[in-house]
C-alpha cells in the first residue's frame, strides 16, 4: 500500500534524473563544441600554410622578373601582403577572426562580396584544375565499326 512519502520520493527521483540528464546533454555539447573549434583549429591553419605557400610561391616568381620591373615589384607586394595575411591568420583567434570579417563586411559590403565572389571563383577553378577528370576519350567520338563478313 502506498504511502504519503511516495509522491515526494518520485518527484526527488525525477529531480534527480533531470538534473543528471542536464549535466550529460551539458558534457556532451561542450565535448562537440571543443571538437568543432579543434578542426576549426586545424582548419584555420591549413589555410594559414596553404597562403604561406602561395605567397612563398609569388616571390618566387617575382625574383624571376627582370629587377625593377613593374611585375617584379606587383608579385612582392602581393606575396608580402599574402604573408602578412598568413601570419594573422596564425596568430588570431578564430573568434576574433569571424568578428573581424563581420565588422569588415558591415562597413564594406560591396567590397566583402566582390572578395567573396573572387575566392569563390578562385576556389571553384583550383578545385576543378586539381580534380581528375574523366574526359571522354577520342573513342567515344569514333563512329560505330559493324561486323565484316559475306551475307550472300
Amino acid at each position: 500500500m502506498p504511502t504519503k512519502d511516495t509522491p515526494n520520493q518520485a518527484k526527488s527521483t525525477a529531480t534527480e534524473l533531470a538534473g543528471r540528464a542536464k549535466d550529460a546533454a551539458s558534457s556532451a555539447a561542450k565535448s562537440v563544441g571543443e571538437a568543432a573549434m579543434d578542426q576549426a583549429q586545424a582548419a584555420k591553419s591549413s589555410v594559414a600554410n596553404e597562403v604561406s605557400g602561395v605567397a612563398s610561391a609569388l616571390r618566387t616568381a617575382a625574383t624571376e622578373m627582370r629587377s625593377g620591373s613593374p611585375q617584379e615589384r606587383t608579385l612582392g607586394q602581393i606575396a608580402e601582403g599574402l604573408a602578412d595575411a598568413s601570419d594573422a591568420m596564425r596568430d588570431k583567434d578564430l573568434s576574433t577572426m569571424v568578428q573581424d570579417v563581420s565588422a569588415f563586411a558591415r562597413t564594406n559590403p560591396l567590397v566583402f562580396l566582390g572578395s567573396a565572389a573572387l575566392i569563390g571563383f578562385a576556389a571553384a577553378r583550383f578545385a576543378k584544375a586539381s580534380s581528375e577528370t574523366d574526359a571522354p576519350t577520342d573513342d567515344a567520338y569514333a563512329p560505330a565499326t559493324f561486323p565484316q563478313g559475306d551475307f550472300t
